[in-house]
């Protein structure tokens, strides 16, 4: 009995081994420099300044006001990214030819790299040289899509194109799982298209609707590509968010000892929400 688990505990162990180097060095490293004063300037050995940093972190309006711009980043792309792909998955679910063609070309933008989206949507909306600007001009409409109270919901946008085909595959996979009787049942009643979809295809689509929403939600937490390709975090702070900020802090002004503990409160945070999510979920299902 003892020589099969041995062996898949032998089996296991480079997974284990390469999951230390690869995430617990890191992590390991970055919390022994959250509780350092640690400068890339610095040429002699870091200081212990204990939880400084992370008293510093929660008294830095800087880092609540980039915090609260990705919030509203995560509403708006996220909150876009559910209602667009739900539509396209209620869509695309009912299509009867070229099923294949359509859902492949749909899922394309997902596979580019994040700062060639950056990247190229930096130059078609750039307000001088960008085509869509050019477009917007020639029929009398002027619209700077970076300038002030506009970039970050441009940012947004960009995110949408991107991520939206990831919402459409969690949702059509969900759709497409849920059972046909309780949806013939309500046709069979005489229930209309619209009140299906809200008494029974949502509520039974709610789990994956929740995983749908806190995955594309963490992910865009950590946005930093899109920022860094087109505003740099302008015009003034009104791009700064979390991961830019974080950048700036540790590499920019060379303070990785307080970059560090920013870090470490964005993980907590995180962790917080996925546990609280995960909690409700599982309450959900005991009903």
């Amino acid at each position: 009995m003892t020589t099969p688990l041995k062996f898949q505990h032998g089996m296991v162990a480079p997974l284990i081994a390469l999951f230390v180097g690869v995430v617990g060095f890191p992590l390991g490293y970055a919390a022994y420099l959250s509780v350092t004063d640690y400068k890339l300037t610095d040429r002699g050995a870091p200081a212990i300044v204990g939880a400084d940093n992370f008293v510093a972190t929660f008294g830095d309006s800087g880092f609540w006001n980039a915090f609260g711009t990705t919030a509203l980043y995560v509403v708006v792309a996220v909150g876009l990214e559910l209602v667009i792909g739900l539509a396209l998955a209620l869509s695309l679910q009912k299509q009867k030819w070229a099923r294949d063609l359509t859902r492949s070309m749909l899922l394309a933008p997902m596979f580019i790299t994040p700062i060639a989206v950056g990247l190229t949507f930096r130059f078609l909306l750039n307000d001088q040289l960008g085509a869509i600007p050019t477009m917007l001009q020639a029929i009398g409409v002027d619209y700077d899509f970076f300038g002030p109270d506009r970039a970050l919901f441009t940012l947004a946008l960009i995110d949408v194109w991107q991520w939206t085909p990831f919402m459409v595959l969690l949702l059509l996979a969900g759709l497409e799982s849920i059972p046909k009787e309780p949806l013939d049942a309500a046709r069979v009643d005489g229930a209309g298209g619209f009140y299906v979809l809200r008494r029974v295809t949502l509520p039974l689509l709610a789990p994956v609707l929740v995983v749908a929403i806190l995955l594309r939600s963490l992910d865009a937490m950590k946005t930093f590509e899109y920022v860094f390709a087109t505003t740099r975090g302008g015009p003034g702070t009104e791009t700064e968010t979390l991961q830019y900020f974080i950048y700036q802090t540790g590499i920019q002004f060379f303070r990785l000892g307080s970059a560090s503990s920013m870090a470490f409160v964005v993980l907590i945070v995180v962790l917080a929400v996925i546990v609280v999510a995960f909690r409700r979920m599982e309450r959900a299902k005991t009903r």
